[in-house]
């Protein structure tokens, strides 16, 4: 008999706690197989498999791609790659990055919608902002079951807050209760139906899996123009809608949910009030290294006309610094860097 037997978890800062308690209570017998993905940098070095293998029962591990899918084991998302399904096998890609991220949750779960319609579980961990909502809906859309961690429960809330506001999640469970609902749900006889129409989901997914026929057909890829630029390529965006969720995507296939888009388009104007500021002070400093050099000299006209100078441009970075002070304590409470790096 089918069964839901395919979990697709995402999660993103304080994971490895949350991971950790729901592989500890997974039973012995558990037959499903587990995909995970959690950001990561693309560089670091992830010991999240060895870590998942020593805490509970279910061996875990970065698969190979290609691997064949099997049951009862926990395939992590290696870094620097998108973890994609197929009927066939595990695909790993270096796909267009998702919320600046790669491997992102929302692609994993979009091709596991895909591929095995209803047997599919998603699940949304604890994260800042909203990665995993799209990828969840997707996963809805296919008949499948959307399970959120209670953001009561969540060192970071703003993962399961954004799912359970965006998509008609099945379940909300603290962590503690996590294992015994996978648990019932892939024991659960698979129910009959059909899923929606998911055929924006397939070219979103081809999109990731850099197809470059999907890539040339820029007319025919989901959504409309925007008026906004992606961060990653300067390339225009669409817009996408799932329900009342905003979210974006370039013609390459990088993709942005609203809020992660204005969350980078914050931090590139940082970079760029922090340079003007630069520029502005070294103009201060060469202004005045000018008018001493004429002062010396007895050039006083010249001299009055480069201290003119350097206080105008003085007053343009004192602006600039004012705000870059605002901006520091207006972001303070929501660093999205906090506890995000996983092992």
């Amino acid at each position: 008999m089918a069964s839901r037997d395919i979990i697709v978890i995402g999660a993103s800062a304080g994971a490895v706690e949350a991971l950790t308690q729901l592989v500890r209570d997974l039973p012995d017998a558990f037959a499903g197989s587990i995909f995970i993905t959690v950001h990561f940098p693309a560089n670091g070095t992830s010991n999240l498999p060895r870590i998942l293998s020593r805490a509970g029962r279910l061996p875990a591990l970065h698969p190979a791609n290609g691997e064949q899918i099997l049951p009862g084991r926990i395939y992590v998302a290696p870094p620097d790659h998108h973890l994609l399904l197929s009927r066939r096998a595990i695909r790993l890609v270096r796909g267009p990055r998702e919320n600046g991220s790669r491997p992102a949750a929302d692609p994993m779960f979009r091709s596991a919608a895909l591929a095995f319609g209803p047997r599919v579980i998603g699940v949304v961990l604890t994260g800042n902002l909203d990665d995993g909502t799209s990828g969840l809906a997707a996963v809805k859309r296919a008949g499948g079951i959307a399970v959120a961690q209670d953001p009561d429960d969540a060192l970071f809330p703003s993962m399961p807050k954004s799912a359970i506001e965006h998509v008609d999640v099945d379940k909300i469970v603290p962590v503690s209760e996590l294992g015994a609902t996978l648990a019932a749900l892939t024991t659960a006889p698979l129910p009959a139906g059909e899923g929606s129409d998911m055929s924006d989901d397939a070219k979103e997914a081809e999109l990731s899996s850099v197809n470059l026929d999907a890539i040339e057909q820029y007319d025919e890829q989901p959504g409309h123009v925007s008026a906004y630029s992606c961060p990653d390529c300067g390339g225009v965006l669409r817009e996408l809608h799932d329900g009342q969720f905003i979210r974006f995507r370039c013609r390459v296939g990088h993709a942005w949910t609203a809020n992660a888009l204005l969350e980078t388009q914050a931090d590139h104007m940082d970079e760029a009030l922090w340079m003007a500021l630069r520029s502005l002070e070294e103009n201060v400093a060469l202004a005045r290294q000018i008018a001493d050099r004429h002062r010396a000299r007895g050039h006083l006209k010249l001299a009055a006309r480069f201290e003119a100078q350097a206080q105008t441009i003085e007053a343009k970075a004192s602006v600039i610094r004012e705000a870059l002070v605002e901006e520091s304590a207006v972001r303070l409470p929501e660093d999205k860097q906090a506890g995000g790096a996983a092992p």
